[in-house]
């Protein structure tokens, strides 16, 4: 079964430099290697959606420059169901800097959000049919508040389930919290949510604690090498890691949640729904770039169940690592 997931969000364009470390401050370096290509935490996670099984409408805004005639050329032929793409005057296409270095793949990323922070109360309003024709909608904060905010009321007054990928950090009211369905922070997410400092299960719990204290209903706090942190409300469980050989980190995060939103609106458990996000993402990182390494659902699906031994297991303070 495909669901229907509105991915409302940024358009980046990706400038990767491959490195052996990263640099220190005032240090040069000689990469490995660099590439330019599409990204955007709002277009990524729509990729994933998409390649996850989803029906897909991404809405975006860019700007009227080269970065912005290349992001409609690559959006027309990614393959969604629909695109509602809006064009800022004032401000460039947004766009990345992004250095990958070490074993693990670590990323280190400044962005220049742009047009992404340009969409307006009319342009939202234009997005009201869609928005309650999908069964998910999935937003991150690379765009401007106001326009994440509007989104959440007219999802909410359609009855569509919302997730809210905390990132780039933004600070967000309590009362926006409380209208999300789904949270999904990283450890540095959850911590400037929470003001707990995550860095193991045993924060994470501490943190969702929190988290639940001020109103957020279900959140997924990813910690990397760590798996995953569910916490419904009720109960909390590990998601586990995926075996993996990361060449890239860059977009594990978005191939995690776009996959997470395809197998909901899918009709599919959460827990199993990141269960099949988790091994998702772990094939994420063997690729380089975000945008085009977006695995295919029978690939993420081969690998679920190649390693049947990993399953979502309930924890507790007493067997958190």
């Amino acid at each position: 079964m495909k669901g229907k997931v509105c991915v409302f969000g940024s358009f980046n364009l990706d400038i990767v430099a491959g490195m052996n470390r990263f640099p220190l401050p005032g240090e040069s370096l000689i990469a490995r290697h660099s590439m330019m290509g599409p990204g955007g935490k709002g277009a990524n996670q729509a990729t994933a959606a998409l390649r996850a099984g989803a029906r897909v409408h991404y809405i975006g805004k860019i700007g009227q420059d080269d970065f912005g005639q290349f992001a409609r050329r690559h959006l027309e032929k990614t393959g969604f169901d629909a695109i509602t793409l809006f064009t800022c005057k004032e401000k460039p296409t947004g766009n990345a800097l992004i250095y990958v270095a070490g074993k693990d793949a670590e990323n280190m990323i400044s962005v220049y959000p742009g047009a992404n922070l340009t969409v307006t109360a009319a342009e939202v309003t234009r997005c009201q049919p869609t928005v309650a024709a999908a069964d998910i909608l999935l937003m991150q904060l690379e765009n401007n508040l106001s326009a994440i905010q509007r989104m959440v009321d007219i999802a909410r007054a359609a009855g569509t389930f919302v997730i809210i990928n905390p990132a780039p950090w933004q600070k967000v009211s309590a009362a926006l919290l409380r209208k999300v369905d789904l949270l999904t922070p990283n450890s540095t997410e959850a911590t400037l949510l929470s003001g707990v400092t995550v860095s193991t299960f045993n924060d994470a719990m501490q943190a969702a604690a929190v988290l639940h204290g001020k109103g957020v209903r279900q959140l997924i706090i990813t910690l990397g090498m760590q798996g995953a942190l569910l916490s419904d409300g009720e109960a909390m469980y590990r998601i586990p890691l995926f075996p993996a050989q990361p060449t890239d980190s860059t977009g594990a995060g978005d191939a995690f949640n776009g996959a997470l939103a395809a197998r909901l609106a899918a009709g599919e458990p959460l827990k199993q729904a990141a269960l099949f996000a988790s091994a998702y993402a772990s094939l994420c990182v063997e690729q380089p770039g975000a945008a085009n390494s977006m695995p295919l659902y029978a690939d993420a699906l081969a690998r679920l169940q190649a390693h049947p031994t990993l399953q979502v297991e309930r924890i507790d303070r007493q067997n958190a690592a």
